[in-house]
């Protein structure tokens, strides 16, 4: 699965998609531009230029189409993103200011308060 062509934005599959990609080239799922930084083997987001290739030019925006001759498509571009983190910040911003939406949403609990509530219900501890 890591070796199959995926989508670098909502990482569905490219393998209906003729090689070599069009600069024009788009997801028929979320049609995002294929022809990007972001797709391509050279993106390293940890080096000079977020690219590898070192004879390149410069591209500023890398989620865009560009012109460069050296994209090959990398499989396995894709990265979800870290739903985890987003969940304990709106669980710290709720504990501080409480739930701002209006509709008495769920409140998401840190690991350390799932545990104790899960030991409380457990053992039926009453705090009366």
């Amino acid at each position: 699965m890591a070796d199959e062509l995926v989508c670098w934005s909502c990482g569905a599959s490219l393998a209906q998609d003729a090689l070599p990609l069009t600069r024009l080239a788009e997801c028929r799922a979320c049609r995002a531009e294929l022809h990007v930084c972001r797709l391509c083997e050279f993106y390293d987001p940890r080096v000079a230029k977020s690219c590898r290739e070192p004879i390149a030019e410069e591209v500023k925006e890398k989620a865009r189409a560009n012109f460069c001759d050296y994209f090959r498509p990398r499989p396995g571009a894709y990265r979800p993103p870290d739903v985890a983190a987003a969940r304990q910040a709106r669980a710290q911003l709720e504990a501080l200011f409480g739930d701002a939406s209006g509709e008495g949403s769920e409140t998401v609990l840190s690991e350390t308060d799932a545990a104790r509530k899960d030991l409380e219900q457990l053992f039926g501890t009453d705090k009366t």
